[in-house]
């Protein structure tokens, strides 16, 4: 980055250097890591490490410590800007990614992946402040559908390599983790030295920020990473562990994925925009409790490969909705506190993410149905919350009991 542009001045930059191209850049080169590490991860620790129930959830209640860490970028923004430090993380989640094959071993997994996740949350925390400072009300529920589906597209061309190339060139787990982490890096340091340095003319708060008005916007950010957590972390094991499916069978439920997400994405955002974020977050909220009861049901009633993939696409695909949540926060929050809260919220988001996998994880080993059964209740809890947003919210009116006071009356 060679100086310093203040937001409003961004115009003046040719298209590719502006702060929403730069947002483009990160949205592909963040899911090329993180995606390739998700597809082989659920194999990887199986024949390398022979991982049960168990050592899964292990692994994802270290993978999340970071997130609930996340807290920690407010202090490290006291000395970095926000935009370097998105960019480092994706660095450290490049190399992470590249290494992950190196160690292959129960505490050698545990060690890699918390490098990564760190890297990864750190990431999410900076890129989601970022996003919503350099986006216009208006325009953030399209953009932030774009965003996603070009996350799709960047993930379904890593995704498809893997299931045209792994059995013809004999690929190895390493040969793929190495790839897919150096692209990731050499990405994140073309980005580190053609942009400028954006300036937003909100300068954000050091410290951290908890607000009265913001707590519904809390709560269903902990449900979230409540419920998602159990998704991914025994969604994709199961159909690993109960019906076989290789690494590129796994990665095609991927693919399908993705090229729903590469169409709906778009859709999603335009519907926010027309239909709000009280009615969006709803269906994705009622569209969980349906899955995961189902899910429950596969182990149950003894149900079959087909539903369990079918259902596990459309959860991926119904995920997409939760964008409304961040234009909810922006709808409702102080343009100062979009760094802070975002780190906050991050670590709201994985208080039960810490907790879940490793107990749920003998749970699985008991009941994995009853796992799905617990998933889905707080899906109901969440559309329980979701009647709360107003159809239009703002400061001062983020919830329907709010009656449209004043932001500083609120706090």
């Amino acid at each position: 980055m060679t100086k310093t542009l203040p937001l409003a001045d961004a115009a003046t930059q040719p298209f590719w250097r502006r702060p929403v191209a730069l947002l483009f850049l990160m949205a592909a080169a963040m899911p090329i890591s993180f995606a390739t590490w998700s597809a082989l991860l659920n194999n990887f620790v199986i024949e390398a490490a022979e991982f049960d129930g168990s050592d899964i959830g292990w692994l994802h209640t270290v993978r999340e410590i970071p997130g609930f860490l996340s807290f920690g970028v407010i202090l490290v923004l006291i000395l970095v800007r926000e935009q370097a430090l998105a960019l480092t993380s994706l660095m450290l989640l490049g190399i992470a990614t590249g290494l992950t094959a190196y160690f292959p071993s129960l505490g050698g997994i545990l060690m890699i992946t918390f490098l990564s996740s760190v890297g990864f949350h750190y990431y999410e925390a900076v890129n989601q402040s970022l996003q919503l400072q350099w986006l216009t009300r208006e325009e953030a529920p399209k953009v932030l559908g774009k965003l996603l589906a070009v996350g799709s597209a960047a993930t379904l061309v890593s995704y498809g390599l893997i299931v045209l190339l792994w059995d013809p060139l004999g690929l190895t787990y390493n040969t793929v983790f190495m790839i897919a982490g150096g692209i990731t890096v050499a990405i994140a340091l073309f980005a580190r030295f053609s942009y400028p340095r954006f300036e937003s003319p909100h300068p954000q708060r050091k410290t951290l920020v908890l607000r009265k008005r913001y707590w519904l916007y809390y709560v269903l950010q902990f449900l979230a990473g409540a419920r998602r957590q159990i998704f991914v972390v025994f969604a994709g094991f199961m159909m690993v562990e109960r019906f076989g499916f290789d690494v590129h069978e796994v990665t095609s439920l991927f693919l399908i994925t993705l090229l729903g997400n590469m169409i709906i994405a778009p859709m999603i955002g335009r519907a926010v925009g027309r239909f709000g974020e009280r009615r969006v977050l709803l269906v994705e909220y009622a569209g969980l409790v349906t899955i995961f009861t189902l899910y429950g049901g596969i182990y149950f009633f003894g149900w079959g490969l087909v539903l369990a993939a079918t259902l596990y696409v459309i959860d991926n695909l119904l995920f997409g909705l939760a964008l409304a949540l961040k234009t909810y926060f922006q709808k409702i929050g102080d343009p100062g506190d979009m760094a802070p809260t975002a780190a906050v919220a991050f670590t709201i988001n994985h208080i039960a993410a810490v907790v879940l996998p490793a107990s749920l994880g003998y749970l699985w080993l008991v009941s994995p149905a009853a796992v799905f059964v617990l998933a889905s209740g707080l899906a109901a809890c969440s559309f329980l919350f979701g009647l709360l947003i107003p159809r239009h919210p703002e400061p001062g009116y983020e919830t329907i009991f709010a009656g449209r006071r004043s932001p500083a009356a609120a706090e």
